[in-house]
């Protein structure tokens, strides 16, 4: 008799031991198969797990004054999630990341870049030098610059410099300036209103570049207007080229920032300014602005792509720039210092003598 499993004899002839039922209950069913949700190791049980603890280690967090912890982003929330998260491994910041928008230091590096900083007189915190630096003439004249301009000398290892410049090319050197401390748009006026003149605000529309920037605070401060006005954003902030190109006009013309540009500018034609935007399909020149020796917002727009739409619309009135080639266009800098000069005649011929 062959053995099956269920006693009998084997094939020797030696008593099968029984299975002592073990085989019947291995037969019965096991019920309905569970969620995935409830299936210990599947994926969805273990996200089920993750939800269902998360809120009991935010409030955990929370009560311990720590911000709660974001498991997917693997950094803490209200902060940006760690180089490591984002597959960029570890370290500093990039060094082509904008910086020195008014609520972060901006950082210098390099010795030519540092000495052309400080020869603008560009406004600093600290001077940053590492080892050997006695051997280099820029590296001396940039301190003595510094030590004449009452910003101190720190004396920084090579890993603390490739930690301050992002990793950037820094020779040894490097200067954090200090962020710039932005007016409101009102103050503009006010400003104005005390030097007993009509206000002459310029507002920029789209200029990213920080040396176009500078460039038109240098011709503003020049042609006496009392203030630059940026938006928030899609704007270049006022950095260390800004300065480097503004010739030292920054020290002189205050710049406000808005968070909105065209309520802004509703806001100075409420006040009872005219707002005027440089366009090349403007219906009367910059030469022949009769509303020039009054109260004058000049908006200028960027090289490629001028005014925007809202920013357009929001002007009481659109200037060109009467050129003999109409199909060249101009820098935003240029078009500026040239409106400007036309603003600045026309009130001179306004002026009681």
């Amino acid at each position: 008799m062959s053995g099956d499993g269920r006693g009998g004899r084997t094939k020797k002839g030696k008593p099968r031991p029984g299975s002592g039922g073990q085989g019947r209950r291995k037969l019965e069913g096991k019920g309905p198969t569970p969620p995935a949700h409830m299936r210990p190791g599947h994926p969805a049980q273990r996200r089920a797990a993750a939800a269902a603890k998360a809120p009991r280690r935010g409030s955990r967090d929370e009560r311990a004054g720590e911000p709660a912890v974001d498991e997917t982003a693997g950094s803490r929330r209200g902060r940006p999630p760690s180089r490591a998260a984002t597959g960029r491994g570890e370290g500093p910041p990039a060094a082509g990341r904008a910086r020195g928008s008014g609520d972060t230091p901006e950082v210098v590096a390099g010795r030519n870049a540092v000495l052309e900083a400080l020869r603008a007189s560009v406004p600093a915190t600290a001077l940053f030098a590492g080892p050997r630096w006695d051997t280099d003439d820029r590296v001396q004249e940039a301190i003595g610059l510094a030590a004449g301009l009452g910003i101190p000398l720190i004396e920084a290892g090579r890993a603390e410099l490739d930690r301050l410049t992002g990793g950037s090319i820094h020779q040894g050197l490097a200067l954090r300036i200090r962020p710039y401390d932005y007016l409101h748009p009102a103050d503009l006026t006010a400003r104005a209103a005390a030097a007993g003149q009509p206000p002459l605000i310029v507002a920029l529309d789209g200029i990213t570049d920080p040396r176009n920037l500078g460039a038109i605070i240098r011709s503003a401060a020049a042609f006496g207007a009392h203030g630059v006005l940026v938006p928030a954003r899609r704007s270049a902030p006022v950095t260390a080229g800004a300065w480097k190109a503004s010739a030292g006009a920054l020290a002189r013309l205050p710049v406000a920032q808005a968070p909105n540009l065209v309520r802004a500018l509703a806001s100075y034609a409420e006040d009872g300014l005219f707002v005027v935007g440089l366009d090349a399909a403007g219906e009367t020149g910059v030469d022949g602005l009769a509303v020039a020796d009054g109260p004058l917002v000049l908006v200028v727009g960027s090289e490629g792509r001028g005014l925007s739409r809202l920013v357009a619309e929001r002007c009481d009135l659109l200037a060109r720039i009467s050129m003999t080639a109409e199909s060249e266009s101009l820098n935003a800098g240029v078009a500026a210092g040239i409106a400007l000069h036309a603003v600045a005649a026309r009130r001179r011929a306004a002026a009681p003598a």
